[in-house]
C-alpha cells in the first residue's frame, strides 16, 4: 500500500538546494520548489530518507515528510491550494 506524502526541505547550500531538487524529482511531483507530492510505499520512503540523508547536511539542513494518508483514501483533499492547483495524473490501475 502506497501512502501519499507531503515533503518539504530546507537547504542551506545553493549545491545541495539543487542537487536535493533533482534527488525529490524522482520521487514525486514538485508543487513548490521545495515542497513534492509523493505516493510512497514504506521502502520507497525508506530510500528517499537514506537519499535526503546522503544529500544534505544534518546541522544546517532539513527535511519535513508529512504522511497524508493511503492513497486510495482521501489524501489528495487534505490539500488546499489558493490560485493554480496542479492537475496530477490518477496513477491507479483500472480493470476493465
Amino acid at each position: 500500500m502506497r501512502n501519499l506524502y507531503l515533503v518539504a526541505y530546507d537547504i542551506a547550500d545553493a549545491k545541495r538546494l539543487r542537487h536535493m531538487h533533482r534527488v525529490m524529482e524522482g520521487f514525486g511531483d514538485p508543487l513548490q520548489y521545495s515542497l513534492f507530492r509523493c505516493l510512497l510505499s514504506q521502502k520507497e520512503k525508506l530510500v528517499l530518507i537514506d537519499a535526503s540523508l546522503s544529500v544534505m547536511n544534518q546541522k544546517e539542513d532539513r527535511v519535513m515528510i508529512i504522511n497524508l494518508g493511503p492513497e486510495c483514501g482521501n489524501a489528495d483533499d487534505r490539500v488546499e491550494f489558493l490560485g493554480v492547483r496542479e492537475e496530477f495524473e490518477d496513477k491507479r490501475a483500472i480493470i476493465v
